[in-house]
């Protein structure tokens, strides 16, 4: 299932730094270290346009992409013995319902107020993809910021490289001309490749534990709640770090960094650390 494209700023701010950084990358920075029509050049022209293509092509799976809607006959099955937890909220003890979609809630499943909706295995609301980052595209996303993070730091590189050489070669004429792209694009890439960095760090930290940013927030209050009980708290999603690797990204670890999702599931179910114990509930 495909989302509507309706206009949206960020999106836009997105892709023109993109045209730009590759233009400036290929045409300007490889051309004059390099040289395009050397080995070399067309080596590192090729290279970074298959990283720009990646890029660009998990982008747009990630804005078109549906997150992953709750099915609106959903209903939970509290005698099922293969489910061996279920979210509740934590005033009452009643099953999670939302209001605004008049159904009930799957686990870990939370309502947008932007989109409206339901989403599967909810993660955020990014503004930068006008789109939910849920279960069904959580994947693309997560990709999607590897090659961005590797297109920023690879540009980078060949951005030091050029003007190094112009310097080697006292072309002091030639680089002035050329100054404006290098400055713009050096105060473009060095905060982008900080920001992308640290966002993919706190991407595979959370794949790692198999959380979602929303349930990494709402783990510490459960870790708080927990420690003031005596008691320690464990993520029930937390299926050891390969098994969460695997659980997110695929098997197939030649697919981790392509856009597929056929592994995912229909969202309404996932494994725990409890499959196979008593059935228990979790407060949400």
């Amino acid at each position: 299932m495909t989302l509507g494209f309706s206009f949206s700023l960020p999106v836009m701010v997105v892709v023109s730094a993109i045209a730009f950084v590759y233009f400036c990358t290929v045409f300007v920075f490889i051309d004059r270290w390099f040289g395009l029509m050397t080995s070399p050049g067309i080596m590192n022209a090729v290279a970074f346009t298959g990283v720009a293509v990646m890029c660009v092509l998990n982008y747009v799976f990630a804005i078109f992409m549906d997150p992953g809607r709750v099915p609106s006959n959903f209903l939970p099955d509290i005698e099922d013995s293969k489910v061996p937890i279920h979210e509740i909220k934590r005033k009452g003890g009643d099953l999670r319902y939302c209001q605004k979609c008049s159904h009930f809630k799957p686990p870990r499943a939370h309502h947008c107020r932007v989109c409206k909706i339901c989403v599967l295995r909810m993660d955020h609301h990014c503004t930068w993809i006008n789109n939910c980052v849920g279960h069904a595209n959580y994947k693309v996303f997560f990709v999607f910021v590897v090659y961005a993070v590797i297109a920023c730091i690879y540009s980078l590189v060949l951005l030091v490289g050029s003007l190094t050489n112009d310097s080697q070669n006292d072309k002091q004429q030639s680089a002035d001309s050329f100054r404006i792209l290098y400055v713009i694009s050096g105060l473009l890439l060095v905060p982008l490749s900080m920001a992308l960095s640290g966002l993919l760090g706190w991407h595979i930290y959370l794949i790692l534990q198999n959380k979602t940013t929303i349930e990494y927030h709402e783990g510490v209050r459960a870790t708080w709640l927990q420690e003031r009980a005596g008691n320690v708290y464990k993520h029930p999603y937390d299926l050891g770090a390969y098994d969460n690797l695997t659980t997110v990204l695929g098997s197939n670890i030649i697919c981790w960094i392509c856009p597929t999702s056929r592994h995912i599931g229909n969202g309404l179910r996932f494994r725990t650390a409890y499959d196979g114990l008593p059935v228990a509930s979790t407060s949400k």
